[in-house]
């Protein structure tokens, strides 16, 4: 059965690749995440925080993720692609040319900002995103890919204005994560949390809205557990699928399991290639597109309110 797709103009044997997590951290995982048939990696994110901070607690310095690229480049077959994190252009553009330099073979720029000034405008927000991405876009040749959050007043603009400044490829959804407060020792804490299946449906419909109207390749992330996910978000037009939770909720082999999955899927189905169903399901090419818009929110109400009807 032929899963093959093509990322960031990269020829991939699937659309799984594992996103950046802490376990590509260390070789032996993305060896492992090889063998178990991922199509490429995406490494950990360099944080410039931590660069900057060099505190202890901080696993990875700039060398060593240097050092793990080079490494990998030479011990793994398929594609590595480098994720970076930082807060000054200067980082953007000097880290990015030394994950170039290393070796890597696309970049992913995981631009995760919250505007938290009261006097700083969207459109203000909008071009230091635009911005870091011209800079970055000029100080490396290999393709790049733009790690997004969907808190944006015109998503589908930014998209495209992204798209217009010749990147490579959309990651949608970056997972902001939320603060919670510990009552007994009244400190506001960190709360990493997994995402959940029903995450997967953000990334399904703006990829749904947006194919066909990009030059640019679009991956999914977030909530991503099982074939069936992987189908859908095809089908909504995704060129690849990323996997992160679902690696650490069930460990690496669980790849496989999903592979498995989908040339079952396609066989029962009597498709010979997963590029027979790509963005059959998009709001392009479905049979109902109003089902990408507000429409589709009023059906919605009205069908939940036929299931359980108010008391009086």
């Amino acid at each position: 059965m032929d899963l093959a797709t093509n990322y960031l103009g990269l020829s991939l044997r699937s659309p799984l690749v594992p996103s950046a997590s802490p376990l590509s951290e260390k070789i032996d995982n993305v060896r492992a995440m090889e063998q178990a048939g991922a199509a490429a990696v995406v490494f950990h994110s360099l944080f410039e925080e931590q660069i900057e901070a060099a505190a202890p607690e901080f696993r990875v310095d700039p060398n060593t993720y240097l050092q793990n690229i080079v490494q990998a480049k030479r011990a793994i077959g398929i594609p590595i692609i480098g994720s970076l994190n930082c807060t000054t252009l200067g980082g953007w553009i000097s880290y990015a040319r030394r994950i170039t330099e290393a070796g890597a073979d696309a970049l992913e720029l995981n631009i995760y900002r919250i505007p938290t000034r009261t006097e700083v405008t969207g459109s203000t927000t909008e071009n230091i995103y635009l911005e870091t991405v011209r800079s970055v876009r000029a100080a490396t040749k290999i393709p790049l890919a733009i790690k997004l959050s969907p808190y944006f007043s015109s998503f589908a603009n930014m998209a495209i204005s992204l798209d217009d400044l010749n990147v490579e490829g959309l990651v949608l959804f970056n997972r902001f994560y939320q603060p919670d407060i510990d009552l007994e020792k009244m400190q506001v804490t960190p709360n990493f949390t997994l995402s959940t299946p029903a995450d997967m449906r953000l990334p399904l419909h703006w990829i749904g809205i947006l194919y066909g109207k990009l030059r640019a390749s679009l991956a999914a992330t977030s909530g991503i557990y099982q074939a069936q996910d992987v189908i859908k978000l095809v089908m909504a037009g995704a060129d690849v699928t990323m996997l992160c939770s679902a690696l650490m909720r069930h460990g690496i082999p669980h790849i496989q399991k999903i592979e498995m999955e989908l040339g079952a899927w396609l066989e029962q189905h009597h498709r010979k290639s997963l590029a027979e169903i790509k963005g059959i399901m998009s709001q392009q090419n479905c049979p109902d597109p109003s089902a990408f818009e507000r429409a589709q929110y009023v059906r919605g109400l009205s069908s939940y309110t036929s299931l359980f009807p108010m008391r009086r």
